[in-house]
């Protein structure tokens, strides 16, 4: 089982962020409150099943899944689609493929060292974010 992603991180960079929510045809408002603030994730990992939970004083969104197997995700929150996912392992990393409405939609996982790097990407847009466990 690559990597050990469990653990609780914090948020310390969020490149791109309101050009993604863009590319998902987020509103302009929303766009704005969403890029004011930083989130933190409580990922619970136990073998390749995945708990994801992704908190913000704006929004929580919260994602369980396990390797391999396609799911049903509802966006409810994010963006208010549904799409079916599917999780992988890349070597160390996790690739997130999301199939609906968004063309190109999905994001990578990885770490290195004490940080979580997330790229989230969505009709040719790419979001870097960089979370540190704590």
């Amino acid at each position: 089982m690559p990597g050990l992603y469990h653990g609780f991180w914090k948020m310390i960079s969020n490149e791109n962020f309101e050009a993604y929510l863009k590319a998902l045809d987020v509103n302009i408002a929303v766009r704005k409150i969403a890029t004011l603030v930083f989130c933190d994730k409580d990922i619970n990992q136990n073998g390749d099943h995945f708990l994801i939970r992704t908190f913000s004083p704006f929004r929580s969104y919260t994602m369980e899944f396990d390797i391999g197997q396609e799911f049903e995700e509802d966006l409810k929150g994010i963006d208010d689609r549904k799409c079916m996912t599917t999780v992988t392992w890349d070597g160390e990393r996790l690739e997130c493929v999301q199939k609906g409405e968004i063309e190109d939609r999905g994001w990578t996982h990885w770490i290195d060292e004490d940080h979580l790097h997330v790229e989230l990407r969505a009709r040719g847009v790419t979001c870097k974010q960089v979370f540190k466990r704590t």
